[in-house]
């Protein structure tokens, strides 16, 4: 069974961003592009395996890998699915090594799990190019503050399958202890780079180039990530569900499901499942990449969290919240100091679904920190009746013109983005009114904030959604396909969330497995 899990938080700096508040930044710095290898739109279905009967058995050992310290045989752990033997990886792996997929074998992260040794912020011949492989079906575990770090100059290739996908998940999920509000039972995976970053650690230091750097919030040891090398390669993520992460360090540090710092369009990052995070599903800070097929289901902050510069494109997202749990669906950059600070963001969403239950009362997505984000063909839904659906936070975030000296790419962009909430706008800080955010969400094309939708099954689009007429992205950047739907999830394109998910009372995917039990392959 696949659960992803929540990702890590990289926190305020103390040196830069001491007076970080609740709503600032709370993971790595700024800046940077991640690109991402787009799946085709409409992938071929893999058959799913069916889950055999018998109870799992123990593997006689563990495997053993190329690493010179290897793997700890740790004894046996038992739950629902039957006994595992417990391969306990290295605190560092120093040479490049392969998890493989052995049935009754479960990997185990004592504590934080570095690939590598952090090389800085640029290439050189000393880097230590450590790639950590794990294969298809394999299962990774931890519990308390453990969490993964890929070091800037080392890469991971965590590459599962629509029928055997990879999970990082918790001791409690093993044990088969949680229902379907546990959450923050380990920390999440990090991947750090040498893309640029912004709101740096060393005062004075030019944000964007070599001396900007950001540490992931939480590391008792240095896990710095920024550079300016725009194309760094962090490896590759693909069917791969994170669950029951986001471990709180202490205050504002905590870890979510995936994290990413400077990572460069060298990394290739889709179908990935962030499943009841105790903080954000995801948190991008700084870099250029693009992300394709990404799920968050049951966050309890923000669904998506992007920040410190990060220039990057996302397509087919769904994000789903629990009854009464969440934050926003989308908080996007920071309101303080340092938002003038270059690369500035540049987030472009196509095709995501958001569904909104949360409740706060606040609102569902919030535009802040001159921010340049554009969303296109896609639908938000409040089902709890009382967020309003749109915030968006100073005028300069708002309405400043594009401008190539402030890498400034304009004002918000909305196109074929419909609404469905009670209360669609809200008045925001800096004199930002209700009125200014509705004129401008006006100014997109084929728009509506009065929409009904027709959703069905959560996330299905229905008969109102296929009638809205699609904006084509394709203009934007080569990353994003022309869809046929607005939506994450339309008749055509329907198959990509099924088989490799998991499913919970918060959405259901058709799947094999629950995300309180795991997967038994045949």
């Amino acid at each position: 069974m696949t659960n992803l899990h929540r990702s890590l938080v990289l926190g305020c700096s103390a040196l830069a961003l001491a007076s970080c508040g609740a709503d600032e930044i709370v993971s790595p710095g700024t800046g940077g592009n991640i690109t991402i290898n787009n799946p085709p739109a409409t992938p071929t279905p893999t058959p799913t395996p069916t889950p055999t009967s018998a109870l799992v058995t123990p593997a006689a050992g563990c495997p053993t890998i190329s690493d010179p310290q290897g793997l700890t045989d740790g004894g046996t752990i038992s739950g629902p699915t039957g006994e595992y033997r417990i391969c306990t990886m290295p605190a560092r792996f120093n040479a490049s090594s392969t998890l493989p997929y052995i049935k009754g074998v479960l990997y185990r992260m004592n504590g934080r799990v570095d690939v590598g040794t952090d090389g800085g912020p640029t290439a050189t011949a000393a880097d230590t190019k450590v790639k950590l492989t794990i294969e298809p079906g394999a299962i990774i575990y931890a519990s308390g503050s453990s969490f993964l770090n890929v070091n800037r100059g080392n890469t991971i290739a965590a590459n599962g399958t629509a029928s055997r996908p990879i999970i990082f998940t918790s001791r409690d999920n093993v044990q088969g202890l949680n229902t379907s509000n546990s959450s923050g039972q380990w920390g999440g995976v990090v991947l750090s780079g040498r893309a640029p970053v912004t709101d740096c650690i060393a005062p004075g230091a030019t944000p964007g180039t070599t001396a900007c750097e950001r540490q992931v919030e939480g590391a008792a040891q240095p896990a710095l990530f920024g550079g300016a090398t725009a194309n760094d390669n962090s490896g590759s993520m693909s069917y791969v569900q994170i669950r029951y992460s986001g471990f709180v360090l202490s205050g504002d540090s905590e870890l979510q499901s995936l994290t990413t710092g400077g990572v460069g369009s060298g990394t290739t990052l889709h179908h990935i499942m962030s499943y009841n995070s105790s903080d954000d599903g995801v948190e991008f800070f700084g870099g250029q990449f693009n992300v394709a097929n990404l799920i968050v289901v049951g966050a309890e902050d923000d669904g998506l969290d992007t920040d410190t510069g990060v220039k990057t494109n996302m397509q087919f997202v769904l994000v789903v919240q629990r009854p009464n749990t969440g934050d926003t669906m989308i908080e996007a950059d920071s309101t303080n100091a340092l938002e003038e600070n270059t690369p500035r963001q540049n987030t472009r969403i196509s095709n995501a679904t958001f569904i909104a239950n949360s409740g706060v009362k606040d609102q569902a997505i919030r535009l802040r920190g001159s921010t340049d984000y554009r969303i296109m063909n896609s639908i938000i839904v409040d089902k709890s009746g009382s967020t309003p659906c749109l915030r968006v936070d100073g005028t300069n975030t708002l309405s400043r013109a594009a401008d190539a000296g402030l890498d400034e790419a304009g004002p918000v962009q909305f196109d074929s983005f419909v609404m469905d909430c009670a209360t669609d706008f809200r008045d925001s800080s800096g004199g930002v009114t209700a009125a200014a955010i509705q004129t401008r969400y006006e100014a997109g094309t084929n728009n509506n904030a009065n929409f009904t939708n027709t959703l069905t099954m959560t996330y299905l689009n229905g008969a109102n959604e296929t009638a809205v007429p699609v904006f084509d992205p394709t203009s934007l950047s080569s990353f994003f396909v022309l869809p046929t739907s607005i939506g994450a999830v339309y008749a055509g394109n329907a198959t990509w969330v099924e088989g490799w998910t998991c499913n919970s009372p918060t959405a259901g995917f058709g799947s094999v497995t629950e995300c309180t039990t795991l997967p038994v392959y045949s």
